[in-house]
């Protein structure tokens, strides 16, 4: 059998298993995803015996560290995917929720309700951690998920796969629910692509790269975002203190995601004080400055910003500073230089919170708080399949009510239409 014919049965399963999870009862589902959880605690040593070689693998291709720090399993982390998998456990479950109703006039009752999106298709790099938190969401959703993550991380994804698969049959779900692709030839992903009558959706995540190829290719939706060039405004009424704890924060906790700030963006009234004592802080942990001439004048050693700066997601221990007038050039810069990923203000002022809030056209917006909670688990998803900074359908991070749609139901006694 070649990749095309075995990755049109892989659909084939998926399509026949989201009829049937669509159907199971919450406590089916929620017995599935705890017994996920047991398993991948129990199986514990093989996961990380199998992501060694994935380790190995990517070292001797010379992979950055960023994608290193991605594919990296950890008992720790495998016990924080099985947490999710618990807190998935415990969500509402989304399927047959009515959401809203409303009377017409001739007396219908018209209603709308939560559904399954169907067969959902995960493409990514790295990230074996994807594999359990797609899983997890997808089902709780009542859909099928079809897994091609990359070469990188073959033995992880498979190993996981096994895993969930062996759990959700003991449990009474159907194993066909979660399928990991075998093959990590481009071939399968252009395969996948072409399955619309099978694949409702696609949703990738990794590189922008690998994204513009799924977009480009695609013959399915696809929900995505390309990359994420996050911002914090340091307002001229913030708490310096504040300012400087979660400015380090989004930078060096975990550089290599997303969620990082790649851009600082000051008010001029509090640059002075606050970015001598911000650069030493953030120097002293290997980050490298670029910043704008009136950063410059304050710091003479930071390197000079180009104009490419403002547009980069450096993954890294990079950060690009601008020193501006006003909330207005903060706002102003967002919008031409952003990704609509997350952005943050620093601020003691209200009003300006509010307006941030309002005005900043991204996926999340945080007042006081460190761009890094950009995030499903953190934001009490249970975990997330991803991050959407288009707006159909999804916005943000996305957990199980994002996995649905809805349909309308209409209850009525006998009428008929006359005109």
């Amino acid at each position: 059998m070649d990749i095309a014919e075995e990755i049109k049965g892989i659909a084939q399963r998926a399509r026949e298993a989201s009829l049937q999870v669509a159907r199971l009862p919450s406590e089916v589902k929620d017995r599935a995803l705890l017994m996920m959880a047991e398993s991948l605690m129990e199986k514990k040593e093989f996961l990380l015996t199998e992501n060694l070689k994935d380790l190995e693998y990517a070292e001797g291709k010379g992979l950055s560290t960023a994608i290193l720090d991605r594919l990296t399993l950890t008992a720790e982390g495998i016990e924080g995917i099985a947490e999710g998998l618990r807190q998935i456990s415990l969500l509402p479950d989304p399927v047959g929720e009515v959401v809203k109703m409303w009377r017409r006039p001739n007396g219908l009752l018209v209603g709308k309700m939560r559904i399954p999106l169907g067969v959902i298709g995960v493409i990514y790099e790295a990230r074996p951690n994807v594999t359990a938190d797609a899983a997890g969401l997808c089902l709780k959703g009542g859909n099928a998920v079809i897994l091609r993550g990359g070469s990188e991380a073959i033995h992880s994804n498979r190993a996981l796969g096994g895993i969930l698969q062996e759990a959700m049959e003991k449990a009474g779900a159907p194993p066909a629910a979660v399928q990991v692709v075998p093959h990590t030839e481009r071939k399968a992903v252009e395969e996948m692509l072409k399955l619309e009558e099978f694949i409702d959706v696609i949703i990738p995540r990794g590189g922008e790269g690998l994204i513009r190829f799924v977009v480009e290719h695609s013959q399915i939706p696809v929900i995505k975002h390309y990359k994420g060039v996050c911002h914090i405004f340091v307002d001229a009424s913030a708490d310096m203190e504040m300012a400087l704890e979660i400015c380090y924060n989004a930078k060096v906790q975990r550089p290599g995601v997303c969620n990082a700030v790649e851009t600082l963006l000051v008010n001029r009234e509090i640059a002075p004080h606050f970015l001598p004592p911000m650069a030493e802080k953030l120097q002293g942990t290997g980050v490298e400055i670029r910043g704008c001439n009136r950063t410059h004048q304050i710091i003479p050693e930071v390197k000079e910003a180009k104009e490419e700066d403002w547009y980069a997601e450096y993954l890294d221990l990079i950060l690009a500073v601008r020193v501006l007038d006003n909330i207005e050039e903060a706002i102003r810069h967002i919008e031409q230089y952003g990704s609509r990923h997350t952005e943050a203000i620093i601020t003691s002022d209200y009003g300006n919170a509010q307006r941030f809030l309002r005005e900043v056209d991204s996926s999340t917006v945080l007042v006081n708080a460190s761009t890094r909670f950009s995030d499903g688990y953190q934001l009490g998803l249970g975990a997330e399949i991803g991050i959407s900074t288009t707006k159909l359908h999804a916005f943000g991070p996305m957990g199980v009510e994002d996995l649905t749609t809805t349909k309308f139901i209409i209850y009525g006694n006998g009428q008929i239409r006359t005109s």
